[in-house]
Parts: C-alpha cells; sequence; structure tokens
C-alpha cells in the first residue's frame, strides 16, 4: 500500500559540475538551498539585494546586476534615523547614505562579476504582492517597517508577472555563461499575513506563469519544490515551530532530491565529504591539549587538502 504522493525531481541531462558556478536569488528558501551549497564547498553567490519575494523586485535587482547600475543618493529614503533602499532587504540600512551606498553597490559589482561565470541560477519567488510606495509612486522589495498609510498593496497582474520573468530570462542569458541553466521555484513557505485564500491565489498566479513562460526557453526549468512539500511532505513534523516555514529535515528532504537530479557522481562525492568534513570541524573535545585530539586534527587537515586537490579554487576559507 502506498501512504504518500511522492513527488520526483526530473533528472537533468546536464549536470552541476566541481567547477560550476551558482547563482541564487528570491525568498528565503534560496538561501536555505544556497546555504547547503557554501557548506559543501561549491562555488555560489546568493541574494545581492538580500532576500525579496516577488517577480518584480527580483527582475529590477537582475536588471541593475546586468546593466551593472550603481545606486545613488537619489535611489534612497530617510526613515527613523536609517537611509534606505526600497530595492533591498533591511541588512543594507545604515545610519548614512555613503554606507548604504557603499553597501549597495559593492554587492551589485560582486553579482555582475559573478553572474558572468554563473553556469546555473537558482531563482525562488514568494509571492505575487507587491507594495507601492505612495510618495514616490514606486513598487517595492520592502516596507522597512515605515507605517503602512504610505503604502498601497495589490497583487501583480498576470502580464506583469509575466514579463519579469521573461525579463529576468532574457538578461541573465546575456550575461552569463552561454550555456547557463535556469532553475525556477516557488517557494512553499506560507504567506500567512497575507491570508490563507490570498497566499493560495498568490503562489497559483506564480506557478501558472512560470509556467507559461518556461517552455519559450529551452535552458530553463522547473523544480517542484511547492508541490514536494505540499503534497510529498504534507505534514506538520515536516515544519518549524511557526507552522510555515519548513524545518531543517524537510530542507534537507529537498535538497537530497536536488542533488540527485542535478550533481554529477564526482559533484555528489565532492559535497558529500564535505558535508562530513564540516561536522567534523564543529566537534568540540574535553581537552584540546590530548593527543588524540591533535590526531584527529592532523587526519582532519589531510581530508581537506585532499579535497582541495579536487577543484581550483579555495575551500574552507571560513572554517579553517
Amino acid at each position: 500500500m502506498k501512504f504518500r504522493t511522492a513527488v520526483e525531481i526530473n533528472d537533468s541531462e546536464k549536470k552541476i559540475e566541481l567547477e560550476d558556478h551558482i547563482f541564487s536569488i528570491g525568498s528565503c528558501f534560496s538561501t536555505e538551498i544556497s546555504e547547503l551549497l557554501e557548506t559543501g564547498q561549491i562555488q555560489s553567490l546568493n541574494n545581492p539585494f538580500g532576500t525579496i519575494f516577488n517577480p518584480f523586485s527580483i527582475n529590477l535587482a537582475i536588471r541593475k546586476i546586468h546593466l551593472s547600475e550603481f545606486y545613488t543618493e537619489q535611489d534612497l529614503i530617510g526613515y527613523d534615523n536609517q537611509v534606505i533602499s526600497l530595492d533591498h532587504h533591511t541588512s543594507f540600512d545604515s545610519r548614512f547614505s555613503h554606507q548604504t551606498l557603499a553597501n549597495i553597490n559593492a554587492k551589485i559589482e560582486e553579482a555582475n562579476l559573478f553572474l558572468q561565470d554563473a553556469n546555473w541560477v537558482l531563482i525562488t519567488y514568494g509571492t505575487s504582492f507587491i507594495y507601492e510606495f505612495l510618495p514616490k509612486k514606486k513598487l517595492v522589495a520592502n516596507c522597512h517597517k515605515i507605517p503602512g498609510k504610505y503604502f498601497e498593496k495589490r497583487l501583480l497582474t498576470q502580464q506583469e508577472i509575466m514579463d519579469s520573468i521573461r525579463e529576468t530570462i532574457e538578461n541573465l542569458n546575456d550575461i552569463c555563461k552561454s550555456d547557463v541553466q535556469i532553475l525556477f521555484t516557488v517557494s512553499p513557505v506560507r504567506h500567512t499575513k497575507d491570508g490563507m485564500m490570498e497566499n493560495t491565489l498568490s503562489k497559483s498566479k506564480l506557478i501558472s506563469a512560470v509556467h507559461e513562460v518556461l517552455p519559450q526557453f529551452e535552458n530553463c526549468h522547473y523544480l517542484p519544490v511547492y508541490e514536494i512539500l505540499m503534497d510529498d511532505l504534507r505534514d506538520y513534523r515536516f515544519y518549524q515551530e511557526d507552522l510555515i516555514h519548513p524545518n531543517s529535515q524537510a530542507v534537507q528532504y529537498i535538497w537530497e532530491k536536488f542533488g540527485n537530479a542535478y550533481f554529477s557522481d564526482r559533484t555528489m562525492d565532492f559535497v558529500e565529504e564535505n558535508f562530513r568534513i564540516m561536522k567534523a570541524l564543529e566537534h568540540k573535545p574535553n581537552d584540546e591539549t590530548h593527543p588524540k585530539y591533535h590526531e584527529f586534527l592532523e587526519n582532519l587537515k589531510g581530508r581537506i587538502a585532499l579535497q582541495q586537490t579536487k577543484v581550483k579554487f579555495p575551500i574552507f576559507q571560513k572554517s579553517t
């Protein structure tokens, strides 16, 4: 008897290889995957504008990066002793405009250079809802806790979503490597503050638009992450305490399905060994002077050195 509806990720003909660069952008789920890629010592860059959720704002970010278009003071606003970009996550806020601009523009430059070498792009859409900042009549990525009276909330139209997706793909195809593969997902995280029915409408618009646009591009593919959590893992034991975000077990399950479908055998072996090394690096001994611990460290250094021979870029820079 079957007791669950398994959702599979189709095996990819093109595989992620050891030297590949993977760029990710979008909701917090893209950050979860990016952190696992980083742990596995795969070259990756995630969310140079911070976490953003809607297709319009993600497209704006990609356009700015593609053009290497830097922000100026005219693009910022001041609120609550902070200098803010409404196109960015709150992590870019600072007390001074030059600091905010320096942080923003450094990330644009870094992302532009990274995308020129990118073999893979992962885009995760979170919502079809968007807010307009009324004083500037500007659609924004983040409201930065500015009072709601300054904003008007609405759903992006289906055409706006499709146009954003299409322009995003065209800009990525222009700046990335010629054989770049672009993977689209819809975040399984429910935006409950919008309302449950409203969240369903929002997600359905995203899924519909992605499936409408992607067949026009041979290098674009849909990953059924949303469907895996909604249909395969439909049990609250796979959620965090907020009952909204997937827990580590669910993320690991999706990660394994993604790896099985997209990693080459060499990449899979490389990543799995790096995971084991990272876990060993977290070990805290009772006695750091014990000969057995020094033997353990020497063995670990040898394993890292062996892994380093497999790639041309530095690994474990943040851990050793």
